[in-house]
């Protein structure tokens, strides 16, 4: 099959903000203006696009990306609307692995918040080129220059700002192009006819004053403009916009547009940017990969002729088709009916239905060609993170990873017709979501699921009932601690020794331990020496140390940051085995962590709580009450402050509803995962007698 349109008329992009600056909404206008839809969807409605589960439109909030297409320009563009909220942040981790640029969107009154600094590592993880997007410039209190300012300092970006806005607050009602030298004005009610006009007189200093800045700036970029510049020589628009492009593909500059979405201002430029200023799949480097079972790096171009290598980035069971998975195709091509590998699992998948996603639309095609993005379904074996290649070119691309839950709950089926429907139910969720996990409590039997944050648990508990029709009993919410140790243990010795009629056990284990990095998890490192304890043995010690660290000695919590080292031991030539050193390993990690004054590890939220001025003293009296570290307190419009804290997320069950009473229900906070920190002696007491 011909391709229909160019590689490079491909765009693959995400669009990330931090919750509510109007990611959903500017989708919407782009679905409008496109022409996919023919009228506006809105998010308090409940009408939008992309926001499709019953859940999403009746929080006002996004809590699954959802892919769409449009075309602009003759040029066609997958977009992916993400969450905002951080309880769903695998969903933008997931997504941006495998989009080619991203869309900033920015609140014009409190520039760059908590979550957008999230977003924006993550993009800079996976070397995302992006744009940004100052939303929201009719609202009282908007500034673009300290948005811009924001997004210099507290992002380290290199912002260039290629529009001006014409008016403030409620008088926003269009743009000066500074590139093309014109004024762009939104005068009817949707938007569809803007206005290219002449620069307002009264403008055009300041607009000569910023566009020199401008050039400046993209001139710096580029050595070539550099040097022309300093020579003074004129620099056209076509020069302005080709050093732009490299300067934004590259990394070294990002462009900075503004508008209102909910207006109806300012989408049409933001899409000419997309086309003219984000990469296609061919701008990017080839992707990598690796031979399997080996580190040898194979790369594969964006060609429909190469062998495939196409990423599996999200998993949905869908109540009526079954289980969907979202792909992206980086070299070669899916067909259907075709047979694919799964590297990563070893075993061959057949294609069945071939799907293009419109948000929960779908519509049949028969091939997902190089740097497109579909969706396939009947695939039993395949999850989030594999790759599907030609078996006779297999190659790994690199996983997703994703942050572990800080939260769990215990969940329990309320009649025995329940029970079967609840493991079903959570099994499918589990799949969709790599935060969420399931497990069962080995004391008490219970089974408990883990997740990112209230919400997060709320929202799947919600999904259970509606769409799997499982009526559960939920315990409330509780932090998922982990255990370590304090000092270092340099030397623990066991033997385990069995005999019994026949052939005995032994197993005899030397090791060391040391307080590991922070956020490194178990640490094994193999150091005999000799031959004293076979190698074929070493992978048992590893995986004995390793079952022993899933259930800590003060709590039972899981035992991370800890450096193992096996040094000595011996074995016995008949009666040694895989079993009898698993066991020997087990037990000398559990006596090592009691030996090293074990310790609680709790999670620390960073958290941004943004109040009236006059509520202050009164929130800031509060967190100190919930053991927060003060970060820093910073002056926003309209006589707001936003306060910075280090928080325990134990602290911080039900702030919500504290938050609300104490300003009159004008205080509004957001918090993120941030480390784990040893919990105070006083607090650890409480929390082992079950006080907290």
């Amino acid at each position: 099959m011909a391709r229909e349109y160019a590689l490079e008329h491909h765009r693959n992009i995400g669009i990330i903000a931090h919750i509510d600056a109007g990611k959903t909404t500017t989708t919407e206008r782009v679905l409008f203006y496109t022409g996919r839809t023919h009228r506006l969807g809105s998010v308090d409605d409940g009408t939008t696009v992309t926001d499709w589960m019953e859940q999403e439109r009746e929080r006002g909030i996004t809590i699954v990306s959802a892919a769409v297409t449009a075309m602009w320009r003759d040029h066609i563009i997958n977009i992916i609307d993400t969450p905002g909220h951080i309880d769903f942040t695998a969903e933008v981790q997931r997504s941006l692995r495998v989009l080619d640029g991203g869309v900033v969107i920015f609140d014009a009154v409190q520039g760059v918040e908590p979550q957008s600094e999230t977003v924006w590592r993550q993009a800079d993880l996976y070397n995302v080129p992006r744009i940004c997007f100052v939303n929201k410039m009719d609202r009282v209190g908007a500034s673009y220059e300290k948005t811009i300012e924001s997004i210099r300092e507290r992002l380290g970006a290199v912002p260039i700002a290629v529009q001006m806005p014409i008016g403030a607050e409620v008088d926003f009602k269009g743009v000066v192009d500074l590139i093309e030298e014109r004024s762009i004005l939104w005068v009817d009610e949707l938007g569809t006819d803007p206005e290219l006009g002449e620069i307002p007189v009264d403008m055009a200093a300041e607009v000569a004053e910023r566009r020199t800045a401008m050039i400046e700036q993209i001139a710096e970029t580029d050595e070539e403009l550099t040097l022309r510049y300093l020579e003074g020589e004129e620099i056209s628009n076509e020069e302005l916009k080709a050093g732009i492009r490299r300067a934004v593909i590259a990394g070294k500059a990002t462009l900075v547009y503004c508008g209102s979405a909910l207006r109806n201002k300012g989408v049409q430029p933001l899409l000419d940017a997309i086309v003219d200023y984000l990469p296609s799949p061919i701008d990017i480097p080839d992707v990598v990969g690796f031979k399997p079972g080996s580190t040898e790096e194979i790369t594969r171009p964006p060609s429909d002729d190469a062998p495939l290598s196409a990423l599996v980035f999200k998993i949905v069971s869908d109540p009526y088709v079954g289980r969907l998975a979202y792909f992206r195709v980086y070299s070669g091509k899916i067909s259907k009916g075709a047979s694919v590998y799964n590297s990563r699992k070893g075993k061959r998948e057949r294609v069945g239905r071939l799907l293009r996603m419109y948000a929960d639309h779908r519509e049949d095609i028969d091939e997902v060609l190089a740097g497109d993005i579909g969706a396939v379904l009947g695939m039993k074996d395949t999850f989030t993170g594999d790759t599907l290649c030609d078996a006779a070119n297999s190659i790994v691309l690199e996983d997703i990873t994703f942050p572990d839950p800080v939260i769990f709950l215990a969940i329990e089926p309320r009649t025995m017709a329940d029970q079967d429907k609840m493991s079903g139910a959570l099994n499918k969720l589990s799949e969709e979501d790599p935060t969420f996990r399931v497990g069962v409590d080995e004391n008490t039997g219970q089974t408990m699921i883990w997740g990112m944050g209230e919400l997060h648990l709320e929202v799947l508990v919600d999904r259970m009932l509606r769409e799997f029709k499982v009526q559960a009993n939920v315990g409330r919410p509780r932090v998922a601690y982990k255990e370590s140790i304090s000092r270092p243990v340099p030397k623990i010795e066991h033997r385990y020794i069995k005999q019994t009629g026949g052939r005995g056990q032994y197993g005899h284990v030397v090791m060391s331990l040391d307080p590991g990095e922070p956020a490194s998890g178990i640490v094994f490192e193999n150091g005999v020496k000799g031959g004293v304890i076979p190698r074929e043995f070493i992978p048992a010690i590893e995986k004995g140390v390793r079952e022993a660290a899933e259930s800590g000695v003060l709590a039972g919590y899981p035992v991370t940051d800890v450096k193992v080292k096996v040094y000595d031991g011996s074995f016995h030539e008949v009666d040694s085995s895989d079993l009898a050193f698993k066991v020997a390993g087990s037990m000398a990690f559990r006596e090592g962590v009691q030996d090293g004054d074990p310790v609680l590890l709790e999670p620390i939220m960073d958290a941004e709580i943004v109040v009236p001025e006059d509520h202050v003293g009164d929130i800031t009296g509060d967190l100190a009450a919930r053991r927060a570290m003060i970060e820093g307190i910073e002056a926003r419009a309209g006589g707001i402050q936003a306060i910075r804290a280090m928080v325990p997320l134990a602290e911080m069950f039900g702030y919500a509803t504290d938050l609300r009473s104490m300003t009159q229900g004008r205080g509004v906070f957001t918090m993120e995962y941030d480390h784990y920190a040893e919990v105070e002696d006083s607090v650890t007491k409480a929390i082992l007698v079950g006080a907290r």
